[in-house]
């Protein structure tokens, strides 16, 4: 006997794509105020009823998964306080600076952690950290043409960087074994090999708008 077919979902001929939403804010207001990122409180109508919530105000970040002409991909090591561990990640940084485009953002972090240049940036992916606490958006390029350029005088938890060329293959495998946890890292590695197997076709420039950052593309912020 065959199987009755499934029908379709509500909305399911619609494109699968994240839909903004812009509720009414009722109430705002900053508890916390930090060096890098504030907590703010919001009490918004949804569904006709008022909610609270507070999330991580924060400034976005880009993350930059430099590529040479072996595909090797570039991994730096740095210590990460919040997590007490040195961990693999790719070069990324906030979009702290007023008025900076991303793109320009990706490029200085790229000089200032692995003190490279690259010729040819795409976007490689964009992701939200953490939508229920944060928000966080992050824009990770693929640069590749890379060259050296003068070295960055760094501090901090910078100040005692590795910096490591790796195989994709390699760099895949490591994430897929859940070695590698770093979320710009992950996404930038997977999206990178998916890219690989269907000849890096679908790319868009690295100068792509952003209309989906909270801040950078959308008024309501």
């Amino acid at each position: 006997m065959s199987a009755e077919p499934i029908a379709d979902e509500p909305g399911a001929a619609e494109p699968l794509r994240d839909e903004p939403f812009t509720p009414e804010i009722l109430e705002r207001s900053t508890p916390f105020q930090g060096k890098v990122w504030d907590v703010v409180s919001e009490t918004f109508r949804y569904n006709g009823e008022p909610i609270t919530r507070e999330f991580v105000d924060h400034t976005g970040a880009v993350a930059v998964l430099a590529m040479d002409d072996e595909e090797r991909v570039l991994l730096i090591r740095q210590y990460r306080h919040p997590i007490r561990s040195r961990d693999w990640e790719i070069p990324a940084g906030l979009l702290d600076e007023d008025g900076e485009p991303a793109l320009t953002a990706a490029q200085r972090e790229l000089a200032e952690e692995a003190d490279l240049a690259a010729e040819q940036w795409n976007v490689l992916a964009e992701y939200v950290n953490s939508p229920g606490g944060s928000n966080e958006t992050v824009r990770v390029y693929l640069a590749r043409g890379v060259s050296e350029v003068d070295a960055f005088e760094r501090e901090a938890e910078e100040a005692d960087i590795e910096v490591r060329w790796v195989s994709l293959d390699e760099a895949l495998a490591a994430v897929l074994s859940r070695d590698l946890q770093n979320p710009s890292t992950v996404i930038g590695v997977l999206t990178a090999a998916a890219h690989r197997a269907s000849g890096w076709a679908d790319l868009a420039p690295g100068d792509a708008p952003w209309p989906r950052h909270p801040k950078l593309g959308r008024a309501d912020w």
